[in-house]
């Protein structure tokens, strides 16, 4: 239940923060410490988070470590095959019982006071457990803090703190249409490989998930000078130059906050995919009738996926890159990110997923340094003191919304904003929440 007009104890009318119909969103929400605390709290331990993909996982004992907001979460295949995830800190004094990013074990022992934790979550061992404790620490009661709700879709595995909240299905809602695009493309699904890669960036982590779920309209501009250095190795630089500056796309908004941007491929050579390496073209060619099959002709010869955020920190892009934005505090975010592909993909397929999403998707790559830069550029501007009473411009394609009759969701133009509104109307009924 949002409170009478907007406000709250705290002071914050969250309708004038984010007044998202008209398109106008305070700056205040992206540098101001209250409000991040809040997001901690409203947001991050009310709402599904993505955790790490099965294939990250294919044995018993297998573990990753990660965060669910600000708490270290670690995630675990038990001996039994189940997977699970628990609050990476012993009961005990609260130190990270497992400080490695991943591996295989039976057991994770504090190195502060050696209590020691099964990968099911159990606490099996106390030092000193009859003479200090007399035998009466009941260890039934002090094993690891599980999420309330763990769930997969398409093989991306997610939790929630909220014992109370919908089903991972109902929270991604139509969402899983477009998401099946990308992870469910082959009966056989989809794997992330090659690693991990992990890097902080000045910023607030709303910039990069709002960058992710519907902004086309920065590409020409902010990476036009990328695109034309990446252009010039491919075959038919001119069409594919035609694909990347004038696209025949789509903002998607399928409620929930989530939004895609969705390239039109049916309607000729001005598409994203003409930006391909010719392995992929010909790749994704090969398989054409198979995703027919499995997904229907419309999603898997008349749309592709582009880019897209799945509320509130979870990106990924159809050309292979997939990653969480990390909350640091109100000014500081930390990138994870990794390469993804079919999982019957031949492995000359694969190789060459990673190296492009690589070359154009990482701490260095060439499109990542140009959205790093903007993202640190916004937060610096919009700290002072005038620049945070200054909204922020999300009126692109206001009233020129459409609900698809044949497709769930609703749609604006190429360039629009239609998706980021919807992000932040999400954003403020949660914050606004009793």
């Amino acid at each position: 239940m949002a409170a009478q007009n907007g406000h709250q104890p705290n002071g914050y009318n969250w309708d004038a923060l984010v007044q998202a119909e008209e398109g106008l969103v305070s700056r205040r929400l992206f540098v101001e410490e209250e409000i991040y605390q809040r997001e901690l709290e409203k947001i991050f331990a009310k709402c599904w988070l993505f955790l790490c993909h099965e294939s990250q996982l294919p044995r018993p004992g297998d573990f990753i470590s990660t965060y669910m907001g600000e708490d270290p979460v670690v995630v675990m295949r038990g001996k039994d095959g189940v997977i699970r995830a628990f609050l990476n800190s012993c009961r005990h004094r609260g130190m990270r019982v497992c400080r490695a990013d991943a591996g295989n074990a039976a057991a994770f022992t504090c190195a502060y006071h050696a209590w020691t934790y099964a990968n099911d979550g159990r606490l099996i061992g106390v030092p000193n457990h009859q003479d200090a404790y007399y035998g009466e620490l009941d260890k039934d009661q002090w094993g690891l803090v599980p999420v309330a709700q763990l769930d997969q879709y398409a093989g991306l595995i997610f939790a929630t703190w909220d014992p109370a909240a919908p089903s991972l299905a109902d929270y991604l809602g139509d969402m899983k249409y477009y998401m099946d695009m990308v992870f469910n493309r082959r009966p056989g699904g989809s794997e992330l490989f090659g690693g991990t890669h992990k890097w902080t960036m000045p910023c607030n982590w709303k910039l990069a998930a709002d960058n992710f779920v519907g902004d086309m309209y920065h590409a020409p501009f902010s990476h036009g000078s990328a695109i034309r250095a990446r252009i010039a190795t491919l075959e038919r630089p001119e069409e594919s130059l035609r694909g990347l500056m004038q696209p025949q796309m789509m903002q998607v908004n399928p409620g929930g906050g989530h939004g895609m941007g969705v390239s039109l491929i049916d309607q000729g050579a001005n598409t994203p995919q003409a930006f391909q390496h010719p392995v992929l073209r010909a790749y994704n060619e090969s398989i054409r009738a198979e995703m027919e099959q499995h997904l229907g002709v419309e999603r898997a010869s008349q749309l592709a996926p582009v880019h897209a955020s799945v509320f509130p920190n979870f990106s990924f892009l159809g050309s292979g890159t997939l990653r969480v934005w990390h909350p640091r505090g109100p000014g500081r975010m930390e990138i994870w990110a990794w390469v993804w592909c079919d999982k019957d993909a031949p492995q000359e397929v694969k190789d060459v997923q990673r190296v492009q999403s690589q070359y154009n998707f990482n701490a260095s790559g060439m499109f990542e340094q140009d959205d790093g830069e903007n993202w640190n550029q916004c937060t610096v501007a919009s700290r002072g003191y005038v620049g945070r009473r200054q909204p922020f411009n999300y009126q692109m394609g206001v009233g020129h919304d459409e609900r698809m009759e044949q497709l769930p969701g609703w749609k604006g133009a190429n360039f629009a904003e239609i998706n980021q509104r919807g992000f932040y109307q999400r954003w403020r009924e949660l914050m606004s929440a009793e």
